[in-house]
């Protein structure tokens, strides 16, 4: 039977009784789609075909050679929890509306893909989620970009070898345009976080059962279904077995000092005071440093990251209507505008980003996130994100503002702040908190199927 893209069921992918067509599936689509692969050390090349022949060799090559199957990657995934057996480096290919057109699809080819979106590329949407002109972008992102490859590990060397392997089979005709090179960062406690040192990437909508069945669903079910992310491969040899995703790359910048100095004039400005004074940060964020939901508490701590939690029953007097978290994940609604985020942070780092450092000693520039997200639909899920919830100063309610991490354009509107946690007193209407990430360039790519990039 044809693979139900809309089942609420997570997926049963190691059952004895899947069907042929979901196993087709498995079998033909790209890892980290529908569970993230392990990427410590990630390697982002961006290249550009100027020969027809040339261009779908050396992709048929790259993807028969080096690319394995959803199906693999889950199956060395379970080896290594099981055996501590490690598995092989991730190689991924999306190709931009560009690409296809250089890999010889006209335009009515192209215009099977049912986004618009990805049918406009990035370069001709930035007025609508208030993106820097492009001409500001990085000069990588500037030009036409028709592929990225995603190479990664959690190991460095493997890494290092197979873009040696890659870069070195690019055809003559074909250009390295950039790169670019992520690497994880953890906290003490092993958790993975972000260059202002919070915890990140735990809220992530989950495709698969024997994930699923590792997480508390009493408040929140982080379970959804494949067609958040997944759309039939319009060009692949059999549409309803081979699936590909629409995926986001952006290059986020991060000015820390200034974060850091957001962090301690808001607490001032409340008049927060000793174990008090993390919350303001908190209240930014949506979450402590160490993962801790500010809705739920107010102070950090309280054992391994939680992820079972609503906003029902918090005013935004716990944890801020524009709180990142809260407004890119509001939890209790739009849920089909999830997308399964799988970023990377970029950039060397002297300094402990987890610790209590004066501002002074933070970097204000070079590092960052590598933002990179899978959806089935680019209009509907990261453009409605960025647009109606993270840009927008009325979300939920009027005067909310912009998310102080990641939302974009004329901060106008001015804010209120809970001066104690769950309590109605509020701080006088004051100016948003300065935009501290700055979008650097990206591009929209569709991740085909294993079955299109073999058949090229």
């Amino acid at each position: 039977m044809p693979v139900d893209l809309t089942n609420a069921q997570p997926l049963a992918w190691d059952s004895a009784t899947l069907d042929a067509d979901t196993k087709a599936m498995l079998d033909n689509l790209q890892p980290n789609i529908l569970r993230a692969h392990v990427r410590e050390y990630l390697t982002v090349l961006f290249v550009r075909f100027n020969d027809v022949a040339e261009g779908k060799r050396f992709i048929r090559h790259v993807a028969t050679k080096h690319m394995k199957s959803a199906r693999k990657h889950l199956e060395e995934v379970r080896a290594f929890a099981g055996e501590r057996r490690p598995g092989t480096p991730y190689v991924g290919i999306g190709i931009s509306k560009a690409g296809y057109r250089d890999l010889g699809h006209t335009v009515e080819d192209v215009r099977r893909f049912g986004d618009k979106g990805f049918r406009d590329g990035m370069k001709r949407r930035v007025a609508l989620v208030d993106d820097p002109p492009v001409e500001q972008w990085e000069n990588t992102y500037q030009r036409e970009i028709h592929a990225v490859i995603l190479i990664g590990d959690s190991r460095p060397e493997p890494v290092e070898r197979m873009r040696h392997e890659i870069v070195s089979g690019l055809p003559d005709s074909a250009r390295l345009l950039g790169e670019e090179t992520g690497k994880g960062m953890r906290n003490p406690a092993g958790d993975g976080i972000e260059h202002f040192g919070y915890v990140d990437g735990r809220s992530q909508p989950l495709f698969l059962a024997d994930e699923v069945a590792q997480e508390p669903k009493e408040h929140w079910n982080p379970a959804f279904p494949l067609g958040n992310i997944l759309v039939a491969d319009p060009f692949a040899p059999n549409p309803a077995r081979h699936f590909g995703s629409y995926f986001v790359f952006r290059k986020l910048e991060q000015n820390v000092r200034a974060f850091k100095e957001i962090e301690q004039d808001l607490a001032d400005s409340l008049g927060l005071t000793g174990k008090d004074r993390p919350r303001a940060g908190a209240m930014l964020v949506g979450r402590f440093k160490d993962g801790t939901p500010v809705t739920m508490r107010a102070t950090a701590g309280g054992g391994p990251v939680v992820n079972d939690f609503t906003f029902d029953a918090d005013d935004g007097s716990k944890c801020p209507f524009s709180g990142h978290v809260r407004k890119t994940n509001p939890r209790s609604f739009g849920r089909n505008v999830l997308m399964a985020r799988r970023g990377q942070t970029y950039g060397e780092r002297t300094d402990e980003p987890w610790d209590d450092a004066p501002p002074e000693t933070r970097p204000t520039g070079d590092v960052g996130l590598l933002f990179m997200a899978f959806n089935s639909s680019l209009i509907d899920q990261f453009e409605f994100t960025q647009q109606s919830w993270a840009n927008n100063p009325n979300f939920q309610v009027d005067g909310t503002g912009h998310d102080p991490v990641i939302g974009q354009g004329a901060r106008d509107v001015k804010v209120t702040w809970p001066k104690a946690w769950g309590k109605p007193a509020q701080s006088e209407p004051q100016p948003q908190v300065a935009q501290t990430v700055t979008m650097r360039g990206g591009e929209y790519f569709f991740m085909p199927s294993l079955a299109y990039l073999r058949n090229l």
